[in-house]
């Protein structure tokens, strides 16, 4: 049974999310995040997303985030360059090839949506 709730995102307890070396271009990024919610297909997330400065690189999945501190620039390969910071909205797309510079460590609240299960 899913429960509805709330929660205050800036002091959300969150876990550590290791990354993968190869996905770290420059600096020593530390992620944390937490799944407040899961479809029971495993294809729906919704959550929050922590990473401390540093550069790094993904492949994205359908999101759409809300950036509740920190700063970061997001290069969408062959595409847009994001400025993001607290109250921005930001929409990524499945296979979006992106570069993230993190300037301050920046906290979001995300909902994704994958073609496969996670």
């Amino acid at each position: 049974m899913n429960n509805s709730f709330a929660l205050h995102i800036p002091d959300a307890d969150l876990e550590p999310e290791p990354l993968d070396p190869e996905q770290v271009v420059s600096g020593t990024p530390q992620v944390t995040g937490r799944v407040l919610w899961q479809s029971e297909d495993g294809r729906q997330l919704r959550g929050i997303w922590q990473i401390t400065p540093g550069v790094v690189t993904d492949t994205e999945a359908d999101e759409l985030f809300v950036v509740v501190s920190g700063r970061a620039t997001i290069q969408v390969a062959g595409g847009s360059t994001l400025e993001v910071g607290p109250g921005d909205a930001g929409v990524l797309h499945e296979g979006d090839r992106t570069t993230w510079t993190i300037h301050e460590t920046l906290r979001k609240a995300y909902a994704i949506t994958l073609s496969e299960p996670a």
